[in-house]
């Protein structure tokens, strides 16, 4: 498996495979082609149904700038490799084609194709939970201490500034008012469910105050803020939202949260290698059910859950967003997505006690799920899948 760093990437919202990644590629095929007069990209399946609406044509024009960029959207034509395709050409001063290039969008922001994953270096000699385990329990060693063995030092002053980004977004967030832009005439809520916290019992206001911080930071994921890829953009809101409560709530220290960050990385990772992060390929099963699993996992670290009882909380996390689909309006990461991350949020601290007055034991394994995921992902109909033609994003 590859590093837990290309689970947490900073960047700009919407969304990680429909605005990061093109942008990522734009930079590098530009780069690639200094000679090119302009550029043509062709976007295929997903990533033309609803590019518009994630600001993928902005995204390309940005990272292609200086050169003229010409976008033909082919929502119809699905590529076989992945629903995300992308199709770059660099043209003369004429308009002839002299260099060609088809990369995809993966998702978390991650680029691919069938010869190429970027930077795939392998750090993880293991990438499932029945072999990470066993081993780490005969070594008596914990999750996060295993993802220091396989990464190095360098992981921690890493996950420090991706920690630093998560909170100062949900800062934003909180002060952030007025209509988040799209079109939806979506107005941002995280500050007045803050405020209104305030007033409430000390039990419910603990709750409104973890949804207040997973809007904060979805809303300003919406809104094209800066944001930490956790594993994606439209899931981002999730995880630091229960780390930034339980940092507020429990007083616990930075270090105690990195390493619950490392841990809910190595989960999201076995994910991602196994199965996949990407709402275009598997639904939002991919995106808010590994966020959740994220989240579930980190919290119950920190509250001290075992080796098993940390697995038991990833594996309850993922079974019971199983079918998530994908399916936003109008192409945007605002409605069900932004509320969708509360609940997730809210979610995996409830999966977290469930774990905790447990022993650990449990007969589906996370491994089995993750293997599920992927299965009903692709048994899932594309209109499903992030194309905005089905579920919610369909008008009655």
């Amino acid at each position: 498996m590859e590093s837990i760093k290309k689970i947490y990437r900073k960047g700009y919202g919407p969304s990680s495979s429909h605005t990061m990644a093109p942008y990522r590629a734009a930079v590098q095929f530009r780069t690639d082609h200094p000679g090119a007069a302009a550029i043509r990209v062709t976007l295929y399946g997903s990533l033309a149904a609803t590019g518009r609406g994630h600001h993928t044509d902005k995204a390309l024009t940005d990272g292609s700038a200086p050169l003229p960029v010409e976008i033909v959207w082919k929502p119809d034509v699905v590529l076989p490799f992945h629903t995300n395709g992308m199709h770059f050409e660099a043209l003369d001063a004429k308009g002839t084609v002299t260099s060609e290039w088809t990369i995809y969008s993966v998702g978390g922001g991650a680029l691919a194709n069938e010869t190429q994953r970027e930077e795939s270096l392998c750090v993880y000699d293991k990438s499932t939970l029945s072999e990470i385990l066993p081993y780490i329990e005969h070594e008596g060693m914990t999750y996060w201490e295993y993802v220091q063995l396989c990464e190095g030092d360098s992981i921690w002053p890493y996950l420090q500034e991706m920690w630093e980004v998560m909170q100062n977004t949900i800062c934003e967030g909180l002060q952030a008012e007025g209509v988040i832009p799209g079109g939806l005439h979506l107005r941002s809520k995280a500050r007045q469910y803050y405020v209104r916290a305030s007033s409430y019992k000390p039990s419910l206001q603990s709750r409104a105050l973890v949804i207040a911080y997973a809007l904060a930071t979805s809303e300003r994921n919406a809104a094209g803020g800066h944001i930490v890829t956790a594993p994606t953009c439209g899931s981002s809101g999730v995880l630091p939202a229960v780390l930034y409560h339980l940092k507020k709530a429990h007083d616990f220290s930075d270090t105690e949260i990195l390493r619950a960050m490392a841990t809910a990385g190595l989960f999201a990772n076995v994910i991602k290698h196994n199965a996949s992060l990407s709402g275009a390929e598997v639904g939002c099963q991919g995106e808010v059910g590994s966020a959740c699993v994220m989240a579930a996992v980190a919290a119950n670290q920190l509250f001290g859950g075992s080796p098993q009882q940390i697995e038991y909380a990833a594996e309850m996390a993922m079974e019971h967003n199983l079918g998530l689909t994908c399916d936003p309006m109008c192409g945007l990461v605002q409605i069900p997505c932004i509320e969708r991350n509360a609940m997730a949020a809210l979610r995996a601290l409830d999966i977290n006690i469930y774990a905790m007055m447990s022993d650990g034991k449990h007969i589906i394994s996370f491994d089995k799920v993750v293997r599920t995921m992927k299965r009903t992902g692709h048994d899932l109909p594309s209109l499903y899948k992030e194309t905005s033609m089905g579920g919610l994003a369909v008008d009655e």
